[in-house]
């Protein structure tokens, strides 16, 4: 039986289309390479076509210059019924010298589902590390924040 695969690392140069008015690369175009790398790491964990139910605690450290070489690292930190919790890191670096620095991370919650959109289980991750494990522990307090957030936001949408 194949494992699970628990993270994945999609790599590509950053393109001029990818250009702010500024320069640089724009939020929306590494927002979109986040959203990506976590479909594709939520999908290689559960096996089954997965949605985004939430993007949140993103925080772009540092600029994206057109030509960099991006990675984007995805990994499961922490797995419900039919919910995937993924960490994610995007690290760039001009590819003549890969010296590579952290330029924006999040997590996002991907959830599979069938074709009609219901929801679908996944295997349970466990963490076996110690990083694993705090990583696991941070997901779960997370979740806890996320409620209270939810919670205030409610004046914005009623």
């Amino acid at each position: 039986m194949n494992q699970p695969q628990r993270d994945i690392t999609l790599r590509f140069l950053a393109e001029p289309q990818d250009v702010n008015f500024g320069g640089k690369v724009h939020g929306g175009a590494v927002m979109k390479w986040i959203d990506l790398a976590a479909y594709a790491c939520a999908a290689g964990w559960s096996g089954r076509y997965c949605v985004t139910a939430y993007a949140g605690g993103i925080r772009f450290v540092a600029p994206i210059h057109v030509g960099s070489l991006v990675e984007v690292e995805a990994k499961v930190i922490y797995t419900g019924n039919s919910s995937m919790h993924i960490a994610l890191e995007v690290n760039a670096c001009d590819p003549k010298s890969l010296n590579r620095r952290l330029t924006t991370h999040c997590i996002v919650i991907m959830v599979a589902v069938d074709q009609n959109g219901q929801s679908e289980h996944v295997p349970q991750w466990v963490p076996e590390t110690e990083a694993d494990i705090k990583q696991h522990e941070s997901a779960k307090k997370l979740m806890e924040m996320r409620k209270q957030i939810g919670e205030e936001m409610q004046i914005f949408v009623e």
